[in-house]
């Protein structure tokens, strides 16, 4: 009953920590909102913000942020608008706020425009294309189920770390044919390239810049020993066979990697983690589910909605462009709001709350849209169905008994600690 208690009082506090935000909200001057701070994002108290923002000013300057000076734009409409424009705005030189000197454009294909970002997509897309993807999904099952079995059932464990980074993590290691014993460098460099030094995982930007050294050096053996071996079907193995990826840069190669290995990790692990909170929170959701199993995919489409694991992606304007009744001017930093646009009410009824049968949950935004448009998000939705339709057979309700703790970042919406217990 106590632990039962634990969530229930979270809950409470929770909503008494929206309200007074709403109450903040309402009485700020739009220029003291910044919606770029990460501590809105670690306490869930970002919406009304991103209300009154989406209501009165969906195009904004924030000239005095916590990060520097940028634009946010936060209505569906908008954010879609901007994205599929890759012409005037660039996703060189960085899809995050800021990029070291030194990096400059030798970055990941994400940060690229076309046609170079074309050609290194390419490369790596026959991974979640329909044929890899059947070749998976026993894989996938196989590992779930062993991670399921694996579980204590009436006895409390962290929800995060044994299933959601392990069900992920060891997705990763298949897909780059990663050794499965060190499959953990996997999380840890994807964490280390995410978080902000804030997040407590690294000290200095020496010790991050070391960290994300040993992944290059690491990959670059595996990549080494793969070149004289065509026909893998592992993304080391495309990256080193294809022409327009096998001679990168090391700078580059690293951003790919990152960008692979980020992409692979956190859309499935917080949407994982996301989806057990949701359905406790609505637990009239979780007995739809159960009642109508053809409602599963739906269901995962409306999580990842809910969730949108990646709160924005940065675009930089290459000239000067009116939007949404403002003019953005050449060489500007704008944040596509794919979090806000997914709470947009004009599109998405009850937009706050999860409904599995959802009618438009696949219209979404957390895959992004245009020619950046997110390449594994087939790969993620599978694993998230097939998790679902495991959980679904062993067990009936996983029950959150306390506050979940969300990691410190306004890029990943994500978890390190979901308290549960399992019921059969």
């Amino acid at each position: 009953m106590g632990a039962m208690m634990d969530w229930q009082q979270y809950e409470l506090e929770h909503q008494q920590r929206l309200d007074n935000a709403r109450a903040h909200a309402a009485t700020l001057a739009l220029e003291e909102i910044d919606v770029a701070h990460w501590d809105l994002m670690r306490f869930d108290t970002i919406w009304p913000y991103f209300e009154r923002l989406r209501r009165e000013a969906p195009v904004y300057y924030h000239e005095n942020s916590i990060v520097g000076p940028y634009w946010s734009v936060t209505s569906y409409d908008l954010v879609k608008a901007v994205d599929i424009d890759a012409g005037r705005f660039s996703s060189e030189p960085t899809i995050g706020l800021n990029v070291p000197a030194e990096q400059d454009n030798a970055s990941s294909f994400i940060a690229m425009d076309d046609p170079k970002h074309a050609e290194q997509r390419k490369a790596v897309a026959p991974v979640a294309g329909p044929r890899n993807l059947a070749a998976l999904a026993p894989t996938i099952r196989q590992r779930v189920a062993a991670i399921l079995d694996s579980l204590p059932v009436g006895e409390p464990f962290n929800w995060v770390e044994r299933v959601s980074v392990e069900l992920t993590t060891q997705m990763l290691a298949t897909l780059f044919d990663f050794p499965f014993e060190e499959r953990y460098k996997l999380t840890r460099w994807s964490d280390v390239a995410t978080s902000p030094r804030k997040a407590g995982l690294w000290d200095t930007l020496e010790e991050r810049e070391q960290e994300l050294n040993d992944c290059f050096l690491r990959m670059t053996e595996l990549r080494n020993e793969r070149i004289d071996k065509p026909g893998g079907h592992d993304l080391l193995s495309m990256l080193a066979h294809n022409e327009s990826t096998r001679d990168m840069p090391p700078r580059q190669f690293l951003g790919n990697l990152l960008l692979l290995i980020v992409g692979g990790n956190d859309t499935t692990r917080n949407s994982i983690s996301g989806g057990v909170l949701a359905m406790n929170r609505w637990p009239e959701e979780f007995e739809k589910l159960k009642a109508d199993r053809t409602k599963i995919p739906n269901a995962v489409a409306e999580i990842i909605r809910w969730q949108t694991p990646l709160a924005f992606m940065r675009r930089t304007t290459t000239e000067d462009v009116e939007i949404g009744g403002k003019v953005i001017p050449e060489g500007e930093r704008v944040l596509m709001w794919y979090a806000s646009g997914n709470r947009d009410e004009d599109v998405f009824e009850h937009a706050d709350r999860l409904q599995i049968d959802r009618e438009n949950a696949r219209q979404h935004l957390s895959f992004g849209y245009g020619v950046h448009r997110c390449m594994g998000n087939r790969v993620a939705e599978l694993q998230l169905n097939i998790l679902w339709e495991e959980l679904l057979n062993r067990y009936s309700s996983i029950e959150v008994i306390g506050p979940p703790v969300r990691a410190i970042s306004n890029f990943v919406r994500g978890y390190t600690q979901l308290p549960v217990t399992l019921h059969s």
